[in-house]
């Protein structure tokens, strides 16, 4: 069992790093989070994880281990309201108003992946005049990235919001589990991104799905990334929330009961 001193250190760890919310008194959380990175890592225990990055430098592992207390459970359009609006209006829209200039879109903390295939199976289904479409997926771990890449999904994952149709369309059969189409899974570019640093460099975007996210965050950390979504939208983008997530007067709400707001 993790002692109270050594949860508290890595709840230090993970607010420095990556600005996560991680409460200490959580063991049960915690020691489900490390274990498989302690087994990985060649650990008997995450309470040995612990120990290790309290006795040494190790950037490799320091960062296993806040990634690891970053994951978050998703599936393929969750909250399938929020698509339909996304499918029927939004995304039509803003490929209007740009006139045939790319539109870009970016999945914020998009886990392994699943939103932001949501998304690139939504933008397959409209007509080619629509776009052309510019689709990043980020996230903090750099595992779930690797997952995301590879496209392949258990059925457990893939029965998780998928319609049939999709699945028939988009997938096929691999051993026990589902691999994504080619077309589909290059349409999205995915890059390892801690929200904590500066995103300027990576332009504006036209929509943010940023959905439960600022939810796992330290207030402070909140407010920076706040700042730092609103920075990131084009003129007349839109900015996709969770249901647990909270926003500023810095934003517009445009349909809150979707998580749907535009800059103010």
């Amino acid at each position: 069992m993790i002692e109270a001193p050594d949860r508290a250190y890595l709840a230090a760890l993970c607010l420095a790093r990556a600005g996560l919310r991680v409460d200490p008194e959580k063991s049960y959380l915690i020691e489900s989070r490390l274990a498989p990175v302690a087994r990985r890592e060649g650990f008997v225990s995450p309470k040995d994880l612990i120990g290790a990055l309290r006795g040494r430098s190790d950037e490799r592992l320091a960062w296993a281990a806040v990634e690891a207390m970053a994951m978050s459970d998703t599936e393929f359009f969750r909250d399938r309201p929020v698509f339909d609006r996304l499918a029927a209006e939004i995304l039509p829209e803003l490929a209007r108003s740009r006139g045939g200039a790319p539109v870009r879109v970016w999945s914020v903390g998009c886990g392994t992946g699943q939103e932001a295939y949501s998304l690139a199976m939504i933008l397959a289904d409209l007509p080619a005049s629509a776009g052309p479409w510019d689709l990043l997926g980020s996230d903090l771990s750099e595992r779930n990235l690797e997952k995301a890449q590879a496209g392949l999904y258990s059925q457990f994952e893939v029965q998780r919001g998928l319609p049939a149709r999709a699945l028939v369309r988009h997938f096929e059969k691999q051993g026990e589990g589902f691999a994504l189409s080619p077309q589909i899974r290059q349409m999205v570019r995915w890059r390892r991104v801690n929200l904590l640093d500066d995103l300027s460099s990576f332009g504006r975007f036209d929509l943010v799905l940023c959905r439960n996210v600022l939810s796992g965050l330290a207030p402070e950390a909140q407010t920076r990334v706040r700042t730092s979504l609103m920075h990131a939208l084009a003129p007349g983008g839109r900015l996709v929330i969770g249901p647990r997530d909270t926003l500023g007067e810095s934003f517009k709400a445009l349909a809150p009961r979707l998580g749907l707001y535009a800059a103010a």
